[in-house]
C-alpha cells in the first residue's frame, strides 16, 4: 500500500486526536522513506539497535511507541544520528503511536488486561480496573519482571493497570473510586507511594508496554523487534 493509506490505517488503530497535549508534534510519521509499504517491522523504542534490525530486515516502516525525538532538534547528531542514519539510509518510514495508542481500544492498556487475565473490567481515563485470575507471583513471571509492591496486597482482588509511568494522583484516586484495591504500573515515586489510597505495584516500563506492540504486531502480521533492558533484582 501507499504511504498515505499506511498512515491512514494507523490513524484508524490509534487515532491522533486520543493523544495528550505533550505528544503534538511528537507522534504520526517521524521520519519519511518509500512511498510504498509491504514490509512493516514495530518495537516499543526506536533504539538505535531497533533501527538497525529494522534495516537488516529490509522493512519499509517501523511502527513505535514513544517517540523517537524528544527534545526539539536544531543538528541530527549522537543518539539521534545513531537511530536516524539507518532509517534514512534505507527508506524506512518511522511513525509512532504515544499516547493515543494508550488510550485507544486495543491498544497498550487493553492488551496489558489481556495478558494479564483481567476480567469484569472497568475503564478509567488511562488505568483500567479488572478482577484478578492469576495471583501476583504468576502475574510477575509472565511480565518477566520483578515487582515491587507498597502496602499489603495479599487479599486483592481487584486490580488497576496502566502501561508505563502511570503512578499519576488523579488517575490512583479514579482506580480507587472504581472499585481497585491496588494499582500496577511503572516508574513509582517515593511520596506517590507513600501516601496512595490504595497499595502501588511496579513493574519495569518495557514490561508492560511492550505486550501492546507484540499484541499489534501479531494483529497485522508485523515483525516484533524486541530490545528488552537487561534488568536484575539484588535481594
Amino acid at each position: 500500500m501507499y504511504i498515505g493509506e499506511f498512515i491512514q490505517k494507523l490513524e484508524t488503530i490509534a487515532p491522533p486526536a486520543l493523544a495528550e497535549e505533550f505528544d503534538e508534534g511528537r507522534i504520526g510519521l517521524i521520519l519519511e522513506g518509500t512511498a510504498s509499504i509491504e514490509t512493516v517491522a514495530c518495537a516499543l523504542d526506536a533504539t538505535p539497535h531497533v533501527a538497525e534490525m529494522a534495516a537488516e530486515l529490509g522493512v519499509d516502516a517501523l511502527v513505535v511507541h514513544h517517540p523517537a525525538f524528544w527534545a526539539p532538534m536544531h543538528g541530527i547528531c549522537g543518539r539521534n544520528a545513531d537511530i536516524a542514519r539507518p532509517l534514512l539510509a534505507n527508506n524506512i518510514n518511522l511513525y509512532a503511536m504515544h499516547t493515543n495508542f494508550d488510550h485507544a481500544d486495543g491498544g497498550i492498556n487493553d492488551a496489558l488486561a489481556d495478558l494479564l487475565g483481567l476480567t469484569d473490567r472497568v475503564k478509567g481515563s488511562l488505568e483500567i480496573v479488572g478482577t484478578m485470575t492469576k495471583p501476583f507471583a504468576e502475574i510477575a513471571e509472565i511480565l518477566g519482571c520483578g515487582l515491587r509492591v507498597w502496602g499489603e496486597v495479599s487479599e486483592v482482588t481487584r486490580l488497576a493497570v496502566a502501561g508505563g509511568s502511570a503512578f499519576d494522583w488523579e488517575l490512583i484516586e479514579e482506580a480507587a473510586e472504581l472499585g481497585a484495591e491496588a494499582y500496577l504500573a511503572s516508574e513509582l515515586k517515593y511520596n506517590i507511594a507513600r501516601e496512595s489510597p490504595i497499595p502501588c505495584i511496579e513493574a519495569t516500563h518495557y514490561a508492560l508496554e511492550a505486550p501492546g506492540m507484540r499484541a499489534l504486531a501479531q494483529r497485522e502480521g508485523w515483525i516484533f523487534i524486541e530490545d528488552i533492558p537487561e534488568t536484575s533484582l539484588i535481594p
